[in-house]
């Protein structure tokens, strides 16, 4: 029997205990890499996240600056001056309105008799029942020919209308809206010194005198 040698003080196995480990090393499955790391650090896959900054655990990114609002807003206070801009800038909104904010072109006093209806014209058009194009081109020859008749104040009628009656709709009342912009263009332009509202004596809202200049032939 051979002789069995201590295991302390560094000296190595004798045969049995060799054969042994032999035996035992031979069924034993050695472990990988990946496992011998999981086996040093169990929970190294499933760390949670770092703690995010108490500071900017709520602010939104890109968050818009407040809007600085007036020490007197008050609710509704900006939709009512939006409505009331046009009027607190004195923008015309009628015919009516844009022609008497025009610079007056005639005598002064002869104007200011002519608004309180003081004075008569001497010839008259009624282009009230007609379509824009007829109208037009009459009104165009009236003009014409009144000033070169020697008249200075006439009457042009168009009536508060329903619109056009030819075979396109119009908007209400288009030719007392189309009037005014027809004596400012040629070729009645050249006739035309100042378009004013008629006074109710004369047809009101659904009338203008127009003023000519002394015919030059």
């Amino acid at each position: 029997m051979a002789r069995r040698r201590g295991r302390g003080g560094g000296q190595g196995l004798n045969d049995e205990d060799r054969a042994l480990w032999s035996q035992v090393a031979r069924s034993v499955t050695p472990m990988s890499a990946a496992d011998r790391r999981k086996a040093v650090s169990p929970a190294a896959d499933v760390l949670p996240p770092p703690p995010v900054p108490h500071d900017h655990a709520l602010v939104p990114l890109n968050r818009p600056a407040p809007v600085a609002l007036p020490a007197d807003f008050r609710v509704g206070a900006t939709a009512a001056g939006r409505i009331a801009a046009p009027a607190a800038r004195g923008t015309p909104a009628s015919p009516a309105e844009r022609l008497r904010a025009q610079p007056v072109q005639m005598d002064a006093r002869t104007h200011r008799d002519l608004s309180r209806g003081k004075l008569r014209p001497e010839a008259r058009i009624d282009l009230h029942g007609m379509t824009l194009a007829a109208a037009k081109a009459e009104l165009t020859g009236f003009i014409l020919s009144a000033q070169a008749s020697g008249r200075r104040l006439v009457l042009v009628i168009t009536g508060k209308g329903r619109g056009d009656i030819g075979p396109l709709p119009t908007r209400s009342g288009a030719l007392r809206h189309e009037v005014p912009h027809w004596l400012h263009m040629a070729p009645m332009a050249g006739a035309v010194m100042q378009v004013v509202p008629a006074h109710f004596r004369h047809g009101g809202g659904g009338a203008y005198y127009v003023w000519l200049r002394r015919f030059r032939g």
